[in-house]
């Protein structure tokens, strides 16, 4: 899709950068970026507060430093930096210049390093020097020439400081635009390996934009808030909502390394914070905790979120004083399609995210293809209303145009999410339509489980999937079907050794938290797995002989 395809009207920056120095210029004496004391205990860095104009000058070095080891506009940078400030000064950095970053998981494991080493065609990656090997190790498995940079924690641009390796190949000649790759993000699909969607500057900008005009319960105003987030940088609701409104408001972010239910309110009363992002296992582990006479002793005006336990939102709200405003959008709809739940009536408790924008069209149709009736569930189907349909969203799944021109078919992007619309245009999320597991906010392949899984060679076939957890939403539950029975102790090692397999392998995240020894597989007349029955066998399965419960396993690994 070209330039003029894809913008209907003017935006009021180029890019990123752009955005950002504006608001440096009108707000050089508020607060950027601010890294609280547990935080930055965590990372093993100073407890500070950036402001705008501190912020800009640092990035401008960054900039001058990268421009000198001749980067711009064509490379792709790896960022494995968690939610550091360095995430933020590199990204602004790069962006000036027109290159393109990846966020990288620092949970990210060999195979998948591998992997997104090649398929992005990283040219740089900026990571704490304790991850250098194992990007070396995935450029070399992936026949890549990758220059490394030992980022100090906080991305001083001081001259003295380690100088950054040339670049192999040559930026190419254009001047960066709102049609510029700004970011490749990853997102788990249905099917083989995760798909890269590429998001232009427009993706990340009108973002931002959206969030600073779309008012009600979540008006933002400028110069004044301060947004608190524990979701990471590696995903669109932090690095494109969080930040962009934030940039765009003059606003400071509050990034935390993750959420801490413990500790989660003096870290939110200690930032000031007067926003917070959300995601529906947050609610649930607050609630959890004894009720204090402070609960309601904080600024917060409104959460943004999703997945809210809708038996819990209504408590939540009446004990901590605080909405949740339920909203839905994916990484491949950007701004072009999110709808949220910020004016009145909310429906709480009823897992609605409110009703469409004008703007946005919106067709739900059953399996056949055809429009559900009011009330009744179906299939999502969104575009942006007149002669740009896909103005905001995603430019395309990289190096795949078959699956972008599926996700398009007929001219509406395919959400597959459930959901069912009232008479009122409210609209309610009821499922996923896909076969993705979605644990604590993490989307995961099953298909990418089970490719690990079957190097084993004691798995005959196996099918993974998502089994309800009280806390985390879902479950990674793995069906293995062994080639030679096993007794019942050695069940437990051997589910043991499953795990521990994916551990080194994949995200802690993504290895089983259930395996289930089964005789058999659900099987379509063509030998496929049948998705429908496995997943309903999925839920019937924990606290059975043949299943043994190994969440004890899946801790982050250092």
């Amino acid at each position: 899709m070209n330039h003029e395809q894809r913008h209907s009207a003017p935006l009021p920056y180029a890019s990123v950068y752009a955005a950002f120095a504006a608001s440096a210029e009108r707000y050089p004496d508020h607060d950027f970026l601010v890294v609280l004391p547990e935080t930055a205990q965590i990372y093993g860095i100073d407890a500070q507060t950036l402001r705008y104009g501190e912020a800009l000058a640092r990035v401008d070095a960054l900039a001058a430093r990268y421009r000198a080891a001749g980067f711009g506009p064509g490379h792709r940078a790896g960022l494995m930096l968690e939610n550091r400030p360095a995430f933020f000064l590199h990204w602004l950095a790069l962006n000036a210049l027109g290159a393109s970053v990846v966020p990288l998981s620092t949970e990210l494991r060999a195979a998948e390093l591998e992997y997104i080493t090649g398929h992005s065609e990283l040219d740089l990656a900026i990571a704490p020097a304790a991850r250098h090997a194992d990007l070396h190790a995935a450029a070399l498995a992936a026949q890549r020439s990758v220059a490394i940079c030992d980022a100090d924690a906080d991305a001083d641009a001081d001259a003295d400081r380690q100088a950054i390796p040339r670049a192999a190949n040559a930026p190419h000649a254009r001047t960066p635009d709102a049609d510029t790759e700004c970011a490749l993000l990853y997102t788990s699909g249905t099917t083989g390996r995760p798909k890269a969607c590429v998001l232009p500057n427009e993706y990340f900008l009108l973002a931002g934009l959206w969030y600073n005009r779309i008012g009600g319960l979540c008006t933002l105003r400028p110069g004044v808030e301060r947004l608190i987030t524990p979701l990471p940088m590696t995903h669109m609701n932090a690095m494109a909502y969080s930040t962009m409104a934030m940039i765009l408001a003059g606003g400071a972010i509050v990034a935390l390394d993750r959420f801490h239910p413990r500790s989660w309110w003096d870290s939110v009363r200690a930032s000031r914070a007067t926003v917070i992002h959300y995601l529906g296992v947050m609610p649930a582990m607050l609630l959890g905790a004894p009720e204090s006479a402070n609960d309601g002793d904080h600024a917060v005006r409104f959460g943004f979120g999703a997945g809210v336990d809708k038996t819990l939102h209504a408590p939540f709200e009446t004990r901590f004083g605080i909405p949740l405003l339920e909203a839905w959008a994916m990484t491949e709809t950007g701004a072009g399609a999110v709808v949220i739940a910020n004016r009145e009536p909310r429906n709480i408790g009823r897992s609605c995210f409110g009703k469409p924008e004008a703007a946005l069209e919106v067709r739900i149709v059953g399996d056949n293809g055809q429009p559900a009736p009011t009330g009744e569930p179906g299939e999502l189907l969104v575009r942006v209303s007149g002669d740009y349909p896909r103005r905001g969203f995603f430019r395309e799944y990289l190096k795949d145009a078959e699956a972008t021109a599926s996700a398009w078919e007929g001219g509406w992007f395919h959400t597959g999410d459930i959901v069912k619309q009232d008479a009122d245009g409210q609209m309610y999320f009821i499922d996923r339509k896909k076969n993705v597991i979605r644990r604590s906010g993490e989307n995961i392949s099953a298909v990418e489980v089970e490719s690990v899984l079957r190097k084993h060679p004691c798995v005959a076939d196996v099918a993974v999937a998502a089994t309800p957890d009280a806390v985390r939403g879902d479950e990674v539950l793995a069906c293995i079907v062994l080639r030679e029975p096993l007794r019942g102790a050695e069940r437990a090692e051997r589910a043991a050794e499953l795990v521990q397999l994916c551990l080194a392998q994949l995200a802690y995240f993504k290895a089983p938290g259930y395996v289930a020894f089964v005789d058999a597989l659900p099987l379509t007349g063509t030998q496929k797995v049948q998705r429908a029955a496995l997943k309903d066998l999925a839920r019937t399965l924990p606290g059975m002989p043949c299943c043994i419960d190994t969440r004890a396993m899946k801790k982050r690994q250092d």
